[in-house]
């Protein structure tokens, strides 16, 4: 499927584009700023862009008042359709977020029930008990998405708020082409409605995406035939930097044997997680990093590990933002992409990708491994991958004896027997 090809590009439309952080009901046309991103997501060598919540909400999106509408401070139907066209005609897959497990306070059908209580016909759309109260004073009690009360807990088993939800599902595929969803929370999903789902939007497109956001478990209770086609992989997510930030490639490299590794009992082998450095939840990977030599370097784990590749808008030129400071620090408004070093090696990172099957398609193996080098092989369909990496501040020589290669990064050819890696080093070697 073009997902397991791609090369995500992130963007959080509310902040990029300025949105003021509570929804005012001023409709102001700040989506067209996304036009001006399109040719620079092209020339990283993405295929695919992931829009963060785009219709009306309370706050950050994630508070929903209605699937339908776009949020106003975002603009109308007609702006996000010229920037979905626009993606299109790029040659760039589409994906919305899709907030499916909760609502905002002012969601329309909760509205209701908050003035008719008892006598509302979408009472049953949430968890309500009339017998309780919560500190909005409602005169009853909901559940909160994991105790956050701003975000009601929608009743997923009821077929009228499914048959609602999915109803918004097919006029976003109609009206702007989508070619999948990212599933919020999707970890809060009951199976049978991720099943359900997964009909539907097989219905839409043959090739249509779900990729469900978890975070730790075994991620095959949510991906897998009849469920999502992908997820986020968190677990590699931590180990990523972490292991960077110790000196200590174990960690990175156990996970990843532990997950595509070529014996039996390895967990995704085959699988296409998404892998990702930073997103809009998380601290950026230039402020997580204590060493911004290791920045690189992070970027080539992600291209060269199994999985999709994902870049959150304005990491790939090393803008900073940590998560103490608040999700708005995460967050932000820019007028213009910028580029630099970093965007070019991303850039040729993806080139890489493209141009090999084995990172793309090939199995998992630890070829090398010490606390401050990793070397991968990726082997598949007549194709041999070497990706070294030496995190070290100081030179390594490796014994690789693996004939003659060329990197794909730079078109360097070489022979692989003793190869000497320089500090802060990345290497992605066809073996010929």
């Amino acid at each position: 499927m073009w997902f397991d090809d791609g090369v995500l590009y992130q963007i959080y439309p509310l902040g990029l584009c300025g949105a003021p952080a509570d929804n005012d009901g001023m409709l102001t046309h700040r989506l067209p700023r996304l036009l001006d991103w399109v040719e620079h997501i092209k020339s990283l060598g993405c295929t695919a862009v992931l829009l963060n919540p785009l219709f009306d909400s309370d706050h950050h999106g994630y508070d929903t008042r209605d699937y339908f509408t776009v949020d106003p401070r975002l603009g109308d139907s007609e702006d996000l359709k010229a920037v979905c066209d626009a993606f299109h005609a790029a040659g760039l897959r589409v994906m919305f977020d899709a907030v499916l497990n909760h609502v905002g306070r002012g969601f329309w059908a909760f509205r209701d029930v908050q003035e008719k209580k008892w006598d509302s016909p979408y009472k049953d759309w949430f968890h309500i008990s009339f017998e309780g109260n919560t500190e909005y004073n409602d005169g009853f009690w909901y559940e909160g998405w994991e105790g956050h009360n701003e975000l009601v807990k929608l009743n997923v088993q009821n077929p009228a708020v499914v048959e609602h939800q999915f109803a918004a599902i097919r006029s976003w595929a109609e009206q702007y082409g989508i070619d999948g969803l990212r599933l919020d929370v999707c970890y809060c999903l009951p199976p049978e409605y991720l099943g359900q789902l997964r009909s539907f939007t097989d219905t839409l497109k043959p090739d249509f995406i779900l990729m469900g956001e978890t975070l730790h478990g075994d991620y095959n209770r949510w991906m897998g035939p009849g469920l999502c086609h992908s997820v986020t992989n968190y677990e590699c997510y931590k180990g990523l930097w972490s292991a960077l930030n110790s000196m200590n490639m174990f960690e990175i490299a156990h996970s990843l044997a532990r997950q595509f590794g070529p014996e039996d009992w390895t967990l995704y082998k085959g699988r296409h997680l998404l892998s990702f450095l930073d997103n809009h939840d998380v601290t950026r990977i230039a402020s997580q990093l204590t060493d911004p030599n290791h920045l690189k370097l992070a970027y080539g784990l992600i291209f060269a590990m199994p999985g999709v590749p994902a870049i959150y808008y304005g990491s790939e030129w090393g803008l900073t933002g940590h998560k103490n400071q608040g999700d708005n620090a995460l967050r932000p408004a820019i007028e213009q992409p910028g580029e630099n070093d970093l965007t070019s090696f991303i850039a040729a990172l993806a080139a890489a990708r493209k141009e090999s099957g084995a990172l793309r398609y090939g199995g998992y193996r630890n070829a090398l491994l010490t606390n401050r080098q990793l070397v991968m092989e990726r082997q598949g369909d007549g194709e041999r991958m070497l990706c070294a990496f030496n995190a070290d501040s100081a030179p390594f020589t490796a014994r690789l004896d693996a004939g003659r290669g060329v990197d794909l990064l730079t078109g360097e050819r070489r022979e692989l027997g003793e190869v000497t890696l320089p500090p802060y080093s990345v290497f992605f070697w066809r073996v010929e």
